[in-house]
Protein backbone atom coordinates (compact mmCIF):
# COMPACT_ATOMS: atom_id res chain seq x y z
CA UNK A 1 0.00 0.00 0.00
CA UNK A 2 1.03 3.47 -0.59
CA UNK A 3 1.28 3.73 3.32
CA UNK A 4 3.81 0.94 3.49
CA UNK A 5 5.68 2.53 0.91
CA UNK A 6 5.93 6.11 2.50
CA UNK A 7 7.24 3.84 6.27
CA UNK A 8 9.52 1.90 3.75
CA UNK A 9 11.35 5.20 1.98
CA UNK A 10 10.88 7.22 5.98
CA UNK A 11 13.26 4.32 7.15
CA UNK A 12 15.89 3.88 4.45
CA UNK A 13 16.34 7.50 4.80
CA UNK A 14 16.64 7.23 8.64
CA UNK A 15 19.08 4.10 7.78
CA UNK A 16 21.20 6.27 5.47
CA UNK A 17 21.65 9.46 7.37
CA UNK A 18 21.19 8.50 11.64
CA UNK A 19 24.60 7.07 13.28
CA UNK A 20 24.49 3.70 13.06
CA UNK A 21 24.16 3.08 17.35
CA UNK A 22 20.76 5.56 16.66
CA UNK A 23 19.54 3.34 14.01
CA UNK A 24 20.24 0.39 16.13
CA UNK A 25 17.70 1.44 19.19
CA UNK A 26 15.09 2.23 16.20
CA UNK A 27 15.31 -1.51 15.93
CA UNK A 28 15.47 -2.75 18.76
CA UNK A 29 12.40 -0.93 19.66
CA UNK A 30 10.71 -1.80 16.69
CA UNK A 31 11.30 -5.44 16.93
CA UNK A 32 10.20 -5.18 20.62
CA UNK A 33 6.72 -7.17 19.68
CA UNK A 34 9.08 -9.89 18.59
CA UNK A 35 10.38 -11.29 21.82
CA UNK A 36 11.64 -14.75 23.34
CA UNK A 37 9.60 -15.75 26.72
CA UNK A 38 11.76 -18.43 28.95
CA UNK A 39 13.59 -20.59 29.37
CA UNK A 40 11.57 -23.51 29.30
CA UNK A 41 12.42 -26.90 30.79
CA UNK A 42 11.00 -28.91 28.04
CA UNK A 43 9.87 -28.94 24.43
CA UNK A 44 6.23 -30.01 25.76
CA UNK A 45 6.19 -27.34 28.39
CA UNK A 46 7.20 -24.81 25.73
CA UNK A 47 3.97 -26.02 23.52
CA UNK A 48 1.40 -26.12 26.10
CA UNK A 49 2.37 -22.24 26.34
CA UNK A 50 1.98 -21.25 22.60
CA UNK A 51 0.15 -21.87 19.75
CA UNK A 52 2.24 -23.96 17.44
CA UNK A 53 3.66 -23.55 13.99
CA UNK A 54 0.79 -25.23 12.35
CA UNK A 55 -1.78 -22.17 12.35
CA UNK A 56 -3.88 -22.14 9.30
CA UNK A 57 -2.83 -18.45 9.49
CA UNK A 58 0.86 -18.75 8.66
CA UNK A 59 0.16 -20.40 6.18
CA UNK A 60 -2.74 -18.40 4.54
CA UNK A 61 -0.24 -15.23 4.68
CA UNK A 62 2.41 -17.13 3.35
CA UNK A 63 0.82 -18.12 0.32
CA UNK A 64 -1.18 -14.81 0.09
CA UNK A 65 2.57 -13.03 0.13
CA UNK A 66 3.92 -16.10 -2.10
CA UNK A 67 1.44 -15.28 -5.15
CA UNK A 68 2.23 -11.73 -5.12
CA UNK A 69 5.58 -11.91 -5.97
CA UNK A 70 5.04 -14.90 -8.65
CA UNK A 71 2.61 -12.37 -10.41
CA UNK A 72 5.15 -9.83 -10.12
CA UNK A 73 3.20 -7.53 -7.42
CA UNK A 74 6.24 -7.57 -4.96
CA UNK A 75 9.68 -8.28 -5.21
CA UNK A 76 10.50 -10.59 -2.20
CA UNK A 77 8.74 -12.36 0.58
CA UNK A 78 9.83 -13.27 3.91
CA UNK A 79 7.73 -14.74 6.59
CA UNK A 80 4.64 -13.28 4.87
CA UNK A 81 6.34 -9.90 5.12
CA UNK A 82 6.95 -8.12 1.27
CA UNK A 83 9.63 -6.13 0.19
CA UNK A 84 10.68 -3.69 -2.94
CA UNK A 85 13.86 -5.14 -2.44
CA UNK A 86 15.53 -8.58 -2.19
CA UNK A 87 17.34 -8.83 0.94
CA UNK A 88 19.94 -10.98 0.16
CA UNK A 89 21.88 -13.58 2.21
CA UNK A 90 25.12 -13.67 0.62
CA UNK A 91 26.84 -15.87 1.62
CA UNK A 92 24.45 -18.42 1.51
CA UNK A 93 24.49 -16.62 -2.29
CA UNK A 94 27.97 -17.80 -2.25
CA UNK A 95 27.65 -20.86 -1.31
CA UNK A 96 25.01 -21.90 -3.89
CA UNK A 97 27.24 -20.36 -6.78
CA UNK A 98 30.62 -22.13 -5.03
CA UNK A 99 28.17 -26.13 -5.51
CA UNK A 100 27.70 -25.33 -8.96
CA UNK A 101 30.99 -24.52 -10.03
CA UNK A 102 32.11 -27.72 -8.15
CA UNK A 103 29.80 -29.70 -10.23
CA UNK A 104 29.89 -28.06 -13.53
CA UNK A 105 26.98 -26.03 -13.03
CA UNK A 106 24.42 -28.74 -11.44
CA UNK A 107 22.79 -28.30 -8.66
CA UNK A 108 20.13 -29.60 -6.97
CA UNK A 109 19.39 -28.57 -3.52
CA UNK A 110 17.49 -30.13 -0.81
CA UNK A 111 15.64 -27.00 1.26
CA UNK A 112 14.21 -28.63 4.64
CA UNK A 113 11.75 -25.98 5.90
CA UNK A 114 11.95 -24.40 3.26
CA UNK A 115 8.33 -22.62 3.97
CA UNK A 116 6.75 -22.17 -0.11
CA UNK A 117 10.17 -21.78 -1.68
CA UNK A 118 11.30 -18.18 -0.27
CA UNK A 119 15.27 -19.12 -0.71
CA UNK A 120 14.70 -20.24 -4.39
CA UNK A 121 12.59 -16.50 -5.09
CA UNK A 122 15.59 -14.74 -3.39
CA UNK A 123 17.81 -16.73 -5.38
CA UNK A 124 16.38 -17.51 -8.30
CA UNK A 125 17.71 -14.32 -10.51
CA UNK A 126 21.17 -16.02 -10.18
CA UNK A 127 20.36 -20.00 -10.28
CA UNK A 128 18.50 -19.56 -13.94
CA UNK A 129 22.24 -18.88 -15.54
CA UNK A 130 22.87 -22.53 -14.02
CA UNK A 131 23.06 -24.82 -16.78
CA UNK A 132 21.11 -27.59 -14.73
CA UNK A 133 19.85 -27.20 -11.10
CA UNK A 134 16.47 -28.23 -9.18
CA UNK A 135 15.25 -26.90 -6.06
CA UNK A 136 13.42 -29.12 -3.49
CA UNK A 137 11.37 -28.22 -0.34
CA UNK A 138 10.75 -30.42 2.35
CA UNK A 139 8.06 -29.09 4.41
CA UNK A 140 4.74 -29.42 6.69
CA UNK A 141 2.36 -31.45 5.05
CA UNK A 142 -0.23 -28.61 4.75
CA UNK A 143 2.14 -26.40 3.05
CA UNK A 144 3.51 -29.32 0.61
CA UNK A 145 -0.22 -29.22 -0.58
CA UNK A 146 -0.48 -25.63 -1.33
CA UNK A 147 3.22 -25.28 -2.61
CA UNK A 148 2.11 -28.30 -5.21
CA UNK A 149 -1.22 -26.80 -6.36
CA UNK A 150 -0.12 -22.87 -6.60
CA UNK A 151 3.57 -22.61 -6.67
CA UNK A 152 5.38 -25.84 -7.91
CA UNK A 153 7.21 -25.16 -11.19
CA UNK A 154 9.95 -26.99 -13.50
CA UNK A 155 12.39 -26.24 -10.79
CA UNK A 156 10.82 -25.92 -7.78
CA UNK A 157 9.23 -29.55 -6.39
CA UNK A 158 7.29 -29.86 -2.84
CA UNK A 159 8.08 -33.00 -0.71
CA UNK A 160 6.23 -33.81 2.73
CA UNK A 161 9.67 -35.93 3.82
CA UNK A 162 13.22 -36.29 3.31
CA UNK A 163 13.30 -40.19 2.26
CA UNK A 164 10.31 -38.69 -0.42
CA UNK A 165 12.59 -36.29 -1.97
CA UNK A 166 15.90 -38.22 -1.94
CA UNK A 167 13.31 -40.93 -4.05
CA UNK A 168 13.32 -38.39 -6.72
CA UNK A 169 16.69 -36.39 -6.66
CA UNK A 170 20.55 -36.74 -5.24
CA UNK A 171 21.15 -33.62 -3.53
CA UNK A 172 24.63 -32.22 -3.85
CA UNK A 173 23.31 -29.20 -1.36
CA UNK A 174 21.52 -29.28 1.41
CA UNK A 175 20.15 -26.26 2.67
CA UNK A 176 18.82 -25.21 6.43
CA UNK A 177 17.50 -21.37 6.60
CA UNK A 178 15.72 -20.64 9.85
CA UNK A 179 14.93 -23.63 10.85
CA UNK A 180 16.49 -25.70 13.20
CA UNK A 181 15.97 -23.84 15.73
CA UNK A 182 12.10 -24.61 15.41
CA UNK A 183 12.57 -28.32 15.35
CA UNK A 184 11.43 -30.30 18.53
CA UNK A 185 14.09 -32.47 17.78
CA UNK A 186 17.04 -30.61 15.54
CA UNK A 187 19.97 -33.52 16.23
CA UNK A 188 17.91 -36.02 14.69
CA UNK A 189 17.49 -33.90 11.14
CA UNK A 190 20.52 -32.86 11.04
CA UNK A 191 21.73 -36.83 11.53
CA UNK A 192 19.24 -37.70 8.88
CA UNK A 193 20.22 -34.90 6.50
CA UNK A 194 23.76 -36.10 7.02
CA UNK A 195 23.06 -39.64 5.82
CA UNK A 196 22.27 -38.37 2.30
CA UNK A 197 26.23 -37.33 1.89
CA UNK A 198 25.24 -34.53 0.33
CA UNK A 199 28.72 -32.25 -0.78
CA UNK A 200 27.53 -29.04 0.98
CA UNK A 201 25.44 -28.62 4.09
CA UNK A 202 24.48 -24.64 4.04
CA UNK A 203 22.92 -23.14 6.81
CA UNK A 204 21.33 -19.87 7.68
CA UNK A 205 19.69 -17.52 10.03
CA UNK A 206 19.81 -19.89 12.63
CA UNK A 207 19.89 -19.00 16.64
CA UNK A 208 23.06 -20.32 18.54
CA UNK A 209 24.42 -19.26 22.37
CA UNK A 210 27.86 -19.75 23.35
CA UNK A 211 26.64 -22.36 26.30
CA UNK A 212 26.93 -26.03 26.17
CA UNK A 213 23.07 -26.24 26.21
CA UNK A 214 20.06 -26.43 23.82
CA UNK A 215 18.07 -23.53 25.53
CA UNK A 216 13.74 -24.04 25.11
CA UNK A 217 12.06 -20.42 24.65
CA UNK A 218 8.88 -19.24 23.42
CA UNK A 219 9.21 -16.84 20.54
CA UNK A 220 5.64 -14.21 20.33
CA UNK A 221 5.30 -12.96 16.80
CA UNK A 222 4.63 -9.21 15.92
CA UNK A 223 0.99 -8.72 15.40
CA UNK A 224 1.89 -6.99 12.49
CA UNK A 225 2.98 -9.57 10.92
CA UNK A 226 0.80 -12.65 11.96
CA UNK A 227 -0.64 -13.65 15.57
CA UNK A 228 1.35 -16.68 16.30
CA UNK A 229 3.70 -18.06 19.55
CA UNK A 230 6.34 -21.13 19.29
CA UNK A 231 8.45 -22.83 20.64
CA UNK A 232 12.35 -22.49 19.52
CA UNK A 233 15.82 -23.09 20.62
CA UNK A 234 18.51 -21.00 21.00
CA UNK A 235 21.13 -23.94 20.12
CA UNK A 236 24.40 -23.91 21.93
CA UNK A 237 26.91 -23.36 18.53
CA UNK A 238 29.52 -26.23 19.90
CA UNK A 239 26.66 -28.95 20.08
CA UNK A 240 25.93 -28.03 16.23
CA UNK A 241 29.14 -27.73 14.98
CA UNK A 242 29.86 -31.10 16.91
CA UNK A 243 27.15 -32.62 15.42
CA UNK A 244 27.96 -32.08 11.86
CA UNK A 245 32.15 -31.90 12.56
CA UNK A 246 32.28 -36.06 12.75
CA UNK A 247 31.32 -35.89 8.64
CA UNK A 248 32.03 -32.38 7.29
CA UNK A 249 34.29 -29.86 7.76
CA UNK A 250 33.21 -26.13 8.59
CA UNK A 251 34.34 -23.94 5.89
CA UNK A 252 33.59 -20.32 6.96
CA UNK A 253 31.00 -19.43 9.58
CA UNK A 254 29.09 -15.73 9.24
CA UNK A 255 26.61 -13.42 11.40
CA UNK A 256 23.32 -13.62 9.98
CA UNK A 257 20.48 -11.47 10.29
CA UNK A 258 20.70 -8.38 13.16
CA UNK A 259 17.85 -9.16 15.76
CA UNK A 260 18.51 -7.00 18.53
CA UNK A 261 15.73 -9.27 20.75
CA UNK A 262 18.10 -12.31 20.45
CA UNK A 263 20.32 -10.49 23.08
CA UNK A 264 17.97 -10.33 25.58
CA UNK A 265 18.48 -14.24 25.36
CA UNK A 266 22.24 -14.35 25.20
CA UNK A 267 22.42 -15.41 21.45
CA UNK A 268 22.68 -14.29 18.02
CA UNK A 269 21.92 -15.53 14.59
CA UNK A 270 24.41 -17.19 12.43
CA UNK A 271 25.67 -19.24 9.74
CA UNK A 272 27.67 -21.56 8.09
CA UNK A 273 28.79 -23.88 5.29
CA UNK A 274 29.79 -27.50 5.64
CA UNK A 275 31.96 -29.34 3.18
CA UNK A 276 31.65 -32.97 3.26
CA UNK A 277 34.88 -34.46 4.18
CA UNK A 278 36.93 -36.26 1.73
Amino acid sequence: SGKNQVKQKFNKLVCDWLPPAIVRQIRWKSSEEIRFEGEYDTWQDATGNCTGYDSGEILEKVLEATLKVINGEAVYERDSVLFDHIEYSWPVLSGLMWVAARHNGQMNVLDYGGSLGISYFENRLFLNSLSNFSWNVVEQAHFVVEGKRHIQDEYLRFYETIDDCVKDIKPNTILLSSVLQYLQDPGNIIDSLIKIGSDVILIDRTIVNSNSVNNIYIQHVSSAIYSASYPCYSLSESWLLNRIGNTYDMVTDFTSLDFPALRNINSKFKGYIFKKMA
